[in-house]
């Protein structure tokens, strides 16, 4: 299995959006997409038009990388909404019910791959289970607790999730308005129809 681990803004200039993937640092003027908003290159500014295939192809790695997670399993979670009548969505609600997106969102973690380290490394239970794994979904009603806050919970939890301290009660599955507006999921959908 690969893991990506050159540098990380880079990913951001090259999907031409701020992915949040460093944390405080994306909101702060040293942020690499900040100074040099272009992709990353020797000729940054020489891109053609893109084709329909790019286009397609950019957005799946843009929420890839959103969700810090690889090409097989984010293949195989689009795998399991293959019979539903809405993908996109049903895909999406999917992606935002992993747990190391549960971690993230509820604000005990900076950033996607410090939620992933915070589950791998057992700090996370499920209705009084350790869990490890980072992609483990989780259902309504689950109470997550987490073993001691690293740091103050940054921001404030969407209205699905109900946070409270070091527990965290998952209260209803996201609706679309409340996921990324910046995710064309429809795009996905073709990419991987073709």
């Amino acid at each position: 299995m690969g893991k990506y681990t050159g540098p990380k803004c880079r990913l951001c200039r090259r999907e031409g959006v701020k992915l949040f993937l460093r944390g405080e640092r994306c909101l702060s003027p040293k942020c690499a997409f900040n100074r040099r908003p272009v992709a990353p290159g020797m000729y940054p500014n020489t891109t053609g038009k893109i084709s329909d295939y790019g286009v397609h192809l950019r957005e799946k790695q843009k929420v890839k990388r959103m969700y810090g997670m690889g090409e097989a399993q984010f293949k195989r979670f689009f795998g399991m909404v293959s019979k539903e009548s809405n993908r996109g969505f049903a895909f999406l609600q999917l992606l935002e019910r992993r747990l190391d997106n549960i971690v993230l969102k509820s604000g005990w973690a900076v950033s996607i791959s410090s939620a992933r380290q915070i589950v791998s490394h057992g700090n996370i239970s499920v209705n009084g289970k350790k869990v490890d794994i980072p992609s483990y979904l989780v259902k309504v009603g689950d109470k997550i607790t987490i073993k001691k806050l690293l740091w103050e919970p940054s921001g404030k939890a969407p209205k699905w999730l109900e946070v409270s301290g070091t527990e965290c009660i998952i209260k209803d599955y996201p609706s679309r308005e409340m996921i990324d507006s910046g995710i064309k999921e429809n795009l996905i959908v073709e990419f991987y129809s073709r």
